[in-house]
Order: C-alpha cells, then structure tokens, then sequence
C-alpha cells in the first residue's frame, strides 16, 4: 500500500509539471477495495466454518456454536474452534463440553466382524474360532465354560505368533483381551513341553512380571483357570507381604508359571528361592509402567538373568531360550533402549491396534469445568444418577491423601464406598478389588494404582475427581469402562479444575474432533542412546 501511494505521488507530480490541467486517475474499484482492506485483514480473523450439520454430534457444548457433527470433517489446515478455548479464565467455570460415542461394539471386537464380512459368510465361523487358532481343544472348552467364544482383534494377530516362537510387542487399546492373548498360548507350550520332557526336578518355565499386586493376582486366577486341566502350577508373589510370604509360595517346589511384581521377584532371586535358568516364556505385563523410572532398573536386573532367543533357532533344541513378550495398552517409549540389551530388535514381531492411541469410540466422556470447591458435589449427584444401575463406579484421585480426605467425605454423605491407593498396608489392600469385582460395594475411591490392567467389566462410569497428569493415565483411567465383555461402552466424566489441566483437555478435544490419536504417544520402537541411570525405587 505505501509503495503504491508512493508511485501515486511521484506520477501526480509529474503530471501537474506537464500540464496545467489536475490529473484523474482511475483505478479499478475492486483494486481500491483490496488495499483499503489490506491493514484490516491482519487483525481480521476468517469467518468461522459451521461444523454442524443435521444427525448425530461428535461434540456437544454448552454453547451450541462449539458443537461439531458427527458428519463434518475438518480440513487438513483447518484450526478447531474449541469448546474448552477459554478454560483458563475463571469465568469459564460450568462449561462443558461431550465427546459422544460413535459406535455401539467396541474397535476391538468391530474390527473382526468386518473381517469376517471380507471373508465371506462361509469362512466368517470359522475364522472367529480360538479353535481355528491351533489351540488346543482343553483350552478351547474351557474358554467356552467362561463364555468366551470368540477371538478379538489382538487376539487373532497376537496368539498365531507366539505359538510360531516369535518375540512379541503386542501394543493394543484397554480392555482388548491382551491377558488371554499371551497366557493361552503360553499355557499350551508349556503343556506340549511337560510331554515331550522327560521326569525331572520342576523348574520355572513362564514368568509373568506385573507391576502392582492386584493385577497379579488378576493374572493368577486366570491362568489357574487356564491351566487347570494339565495340571500347571501358577503362583504369584507380590510386593508389601515380605519374605516370609515369598517363601511360602515356594515351599512345595518351583512352579510352572510365576507371576510377581518386580521387587518380589528381586527378592526371591537374591536368596535363590527361583532360578530363570530354565524359562521358556518372560512376559512383561504393562509396559509402560514397567518401562517407568520407578520400575526400569529393577526390571533391568532381572531381564539380565534369563537367556531371551534372537531368533527362533534358539528357541528349539536341548537347552532352548526364552520367548519374550512385551504387553501395553500405550506404547512404551523406553522400550528399544533396554531390550536391545537382552535380544535382537530385529527379532520382535510388534502387535500394534488400530485404534492404538486414540479415544475410545464407542466410550461417551464428559468433560466439566468445576470449582474445587464444588467437586464433592457433583461427584455426589453423578453417582446418585447411576445408582440405580447397581454398575461400578471407578473414582481416581492422583493422591492418596485425596482418596483418605474424599472417602470420609462421602462417608459422611451416606455413600458406601472402599478405598484402594498405594500407601494403605498389604494387609488392607488384599482382597479390595476382589470384592469390588463380586459388587460388595458399588463405588471404588482410587488412585492410578487401579488404571493398570485390572479387569472391570462391572463399571459403568469412571470419575476423574482429579484431572489425569499425562496422556497415557487418560487412557488407562478411560479403558475401565467398555472392555471386552461388558454390556456397553459406558461413561467418563472429568473434572477438570486447575489451569494446568486445561492444556490436556484442549489436546484431547483437538484429536477428538480432528479424529486423530493424542499427540505425543510412541508409535515404534526406537533404540535410543543410554540415559543416566534413575534412581531406584524401593
């Protein structure tokens, strides 16, 4: 604009120096227009696209202007107009905005019926069968005793390649039946291995590392399950009950499959109560948490005394080395650094979802703008609509202090509850989830110490009373409800309250309504050059 006035200028003068006569210049009007308009379409945001459109909402806001129908795509360069924009400003407080379920099964079991519908109808019977897997007919009927007929997804990918003796990175969405995909044909080797092997001393052949003891004794019961019809022995120990119980569970021998915490384990190591000599299978259950500062040292120590094959010639023959597995529901960043220690990177089939990282589909969650102070009260009035369901209710708190302070809280209010977080004694904590599984109580006042693994088809809706810290402690507290198995999808509600917390939700809102999975998450495995050693958690 200034170059032209400046050529205007010089052009003007000239003329009035050639003649007498005032100079006219005419300019094209739409060419006036556009440097008129040239300043203010700096400061001038473009008009905002309408996202919605008749039918079903993706998202639903208070302000109907935020929403986003289900059938509106955003472009590639396209920004979102966000529900939760203004969070951080105290006036937003009693907003919210829905993420809406957008299918009724969930990915993992959707998946496998499309498969089926590709295969064609004659092939789809069959194709769905754990016994189309090669597994072994005990197994199949015992499946079927539980009602559990059909393979998911992570099922059908994952069990082929253990039984062939690959090492597996299987790295698939909560709730998918990871558990079962590694212990069914870890239990039928084992079983075809007690055949073929002559009498001798029994040793440990499977070692299952979990990282809390509720999830291994989750895992027990169902490989006891498993194994009982070839006489397997399964044992766990866990951390908090001291050596005295570690010894217990090796009085009568060594077991066929032991499942324990890390630090249990280390212990039973150090006065040689185990020995890894002889295993055929090391699973690492939960891996991003196993691959945490607070484990990865100690899981480290024990990677080192076993003999893991780098490939699947070492796995046959007289003195044959342990399969590895390596289970998440988020892929572990740290895991290329330390198993290039113990294998071949090159030998690790990896197992990956296709919904690996993303929301939930078919999970309705709710995300509320709320004042601390009001918190106690709408978690009152959420689990007074759901009562009547007699559905579980998983509350996370991120502290155990907050657990205590919230459960006399509701104590209080006439609210039954148990408790389950971290610091509580072994002696309290044995047994908590359990009875909250057989529906003792109704409602499960927790920190992340329950986000882990555990099996919870019972819940209905799931209460983050505190904001999750981290993408992955999303997913794993939003991964209770809609688990293979359970009715429905069920329901998520976040109270989100600090302003810390906003930059988490407005993420979790752009990939909600972009499609995407959450930024940040490892997709691959990387080996990484060595970091500093952490410090060692007891």
């Amino acid at each position: 604009k200034c170059r032209f006035t400046f050529f205007r200028t010089v052009y003007l003068s000239f003329l009035s120096a050639v003649t007498s006569q005032p100079a006219v210049i005419r300019i094209p009007r739409h060419m006036q227009e556009r440097i008129e308009n040239v300043g203010q379409v700096k400061n001038k945001s473009f008009a905002r696209v309408p996202t919605v459109r008749p039918g079903r909402l993706l998202i639903k806001s208070k302000n109907p202007q935020h929403n986003q129908s289900l059938s509106y795509t955003l472009g590639k360069f396209e920004a979102p107009v966000l529900a939760s924009k203004g969070w951080k400003s105290s006036k937003s407080f009693g907003d919210y905005f829905v993420i809406n379920s957008t299918q009724d099964a969930p990915p993992f079991v959707s998946d496998c019926a499309e498969e089926s519908k590709k295969a064609g109808r004659e092939r789809a019977a069959h194709r769905r069968t754990f016994s189309s897997l090669h597994l072994c007919t005990e197994l199949v009927e015992t499946l079927q005793s539980l009602n559990i007929t059909h393979p998911t997804t992570v099922q059908l990918q994952t069990i082929p390649k253990l039984l062939q003796g690959h090492n597996v990175l299987c790295a698939a969405e909560t709730g998918s039946g990871k558990t079962l995909a590694y212990l069914l044909p870890v239990i039928q080797k084992l079983h075809e291995t007690q055949l073929e092997a002559v009498h001798s001393e029994q040793r440990t052949q499977a070692v299952v590392l979990v990282p809390s003891r509720e999830l291994a004794e989750q895992v027990t019961s169902v490989a006891r399950a498993m194994g009982q019809p070839f006489g397997l022995q399964v044992k766990v120990v866990g951390g908090g009950h001291g050596i005295g119980n570690i010894k217990a569970a090796f009085s009568h021998g060594q077991p066929h499959v032991l499942v324990a915490t890390p630090g249990a384990l280390l212990k039973a190591l150090w006065r040689r109560l185990v020995g890894l000599s002889e295993l055929r299978f090391v699973v690492v259950d939960e891996a991003d948490t196993m691959f945490d500062t607070s484990f990865v040292n100690m899981l480290e120590k024990i990677l080192s005394q076993t003999q893991v094959a780098a490939s699947l010639a070492e796995m046959a023959g007289p003195t044959p080395k342990a399969q590895l597995v390596v289970v998440g529901a988020t892929f572990p960043g740290g895991v290329g650094e330390l198993l290039s220690k113990v294998t071949d990177l090159g030998s690790l089939v990896t197992v990956k979802s296709r919904m690996l990282h993303y929301l939930m589909p078919h999970v309705k969650q709710t995300f509320l703008k709320v004042r601390g102070s009001e918190k106690v009260l709408e978690l009152h009035q959420a689990l007074k609509e759901v009562e009547p369901e007699k559905r579980g209710v998983l509350v996370f708190c991120n502290t155990a202090a907050t657990v205590n302070w919230l459960g006399y809280t509701l104590e209080e209010m006439g609210v039954r509850h148990m408790r389950l977080q971290g610091e509580m004694p072994a002696a309290m904590r044995e047994g908590i989830f359990q009875k909250f599984q057989k529906g003792h109580v109704d409602v499960l006042l927790c920190t992340d110490i329950a986000s882990r693994g555990l099996d919870t088809q019972r819940v209905g809706l799931v209460v983050n009373y505190d904001f999750p810290e981290s993408h992955t402690d999303y997913i794993h507290r939003a991964g209770r409800v809609g688990r293979a198995g359970g009715s429905d999808g069920g329901h998520v509600l976040s109270f989100v309250t600090h302003p810390w917390d906003v930059e988490l939700v407005q993420s979790i809102e752009t990939a909600a309504r972009r499609r995407m999975c959450l930024p940040g998450m490892n997709k691959e495995i990387h080996k990484t050059s060595p970091k500093a050693d952490s410090q060692e958690t007891k």
